[in-house]
């Protein structure tokens, strides 16, 4: 995928989604200062340049050029962004702004009416700014014994085209836990947003009655590999699990890596959620950041 690497054009792009799905105004009687689409468009370019608060306030001062890509006349201060981050990042808003991304990248071409294959994948998050790396490390040459940070992390379910890396749907949830109980939120999200044609999961999501799903209900071709359950040189029980094991291997599978490139930057751009807090807003975070991959 080509993607942008110009800040003004991501700038830009992020505006345009954000008057698509954000009212002007949060409330008739705001300061009406700016608007809701201009500070999105600003928390995008954030995650973008990897920023602070105080230096995205700083960087729109010292380029007007950036403010009047987004027609920005006053530049707010860092709390305005903080606050309006955590306004505009909650859960459902940031799936009408994920839906809305997509929608743009139709338009410009990234991707075309229909995805031919899709790929999902399960990922975790570090919860601190310290990594559980870290911290196992460090006790080794200490006299007590840490080899965990948390016992609970935030994690989400991703789904990407394969052909430009987009991200067509995101589940957030908290970790550990299996991957199979979002696969269909998933799916159904993804498909909410654009056609897909065929969907490539690795074993943590095997089950015959995902296949049925797929398949039966949403008329959309499932390749997992069946490798649930005990070793075996028996063929697996199940229609669409034998299908698998037959065929899996002359399938599109192998382009399903293509999503494990996604979490790398898509960990970069969860940044701004991080430092643990209370439960339900680290799952906003996760969601949120996916909200944040405009389609320039």
């Amino acid at each position: 995928m080509s993607t942008s690497k110009s800040p003004k054009a991501v700038l830009t792009v992020a505006f345009q989604i954000g008057a698509m799905v954000l009212p002007l105004y949060a409330h008739k009687f705001s300061p009406k200062k700016f608007t809701q689409p201009q500070l999105f468009a600003c928390l995008v370019f954030k995650e973008f340049m990897l920023l602070d608060y105080r230096k995205l306030a700083q960087t729109l001062q010292d380029t007007p050029e950036f403010c009047r890509a987004v027609e920005l006349t006053t530049v707010p201060h860092f709390t305005t962004f903080e606050k309006a981050a955590k306004r505009l990042l909650r859960l459902k808003l940031a799936k009408r702004l994920l839906g809305a991304t997509v929608r743009q990248a139709r338009r410009l071409g990234v991707v075309g009416s229909r995805v031919r294959l899709a790929a999902l994948d399960g990922t975790g998050f570090e919860s601190r700014h310290a990594s559980s790396y870290y911290v196992r490390r460090r006790a080794k040459g200490s006299e007590t014994v840490q080899k965990t940070t948390y016992a609970r992390f935030p994690k989400a379910g991703i789904v990407c085209d394969t052909d430009s890396h987009l991200i067509l749907a995101i589940i957030a949830a908290q970790g550990p836990g299996p991957d199979i109980v979002h696969f269909r939120s998933a799916l159904d999200q993804a498909r909410a947003n654009i056609r897909i044609a065929a969907i490539a999961a690795d074993a943590g999501y095997d089950s015959e009655a995902t296949h049925e799903y797929c398949r039966a209900e949403c008329g959309v071709r499932s390749l997992i590999p069946p490798r649930i359950g005990r070793p075996s040189a028996k063929p697996p029980r199940g229609y669409w699990r034998r299908q698998m094991y037959v065929h899996l291997k002359q399938s599109r599978y192998g382009q399903r890596w293509q999503v494990e490139t996604i979490h790398p930057h898509y960990d970069q751009r969860y940044t701004f959620s991080r430092g643990g807090g209370p439960r339900y807003n680290r799952r906003f975070g996760v969601t949120g950041a996916g909200s944040l991959e405009p389609a320039a």
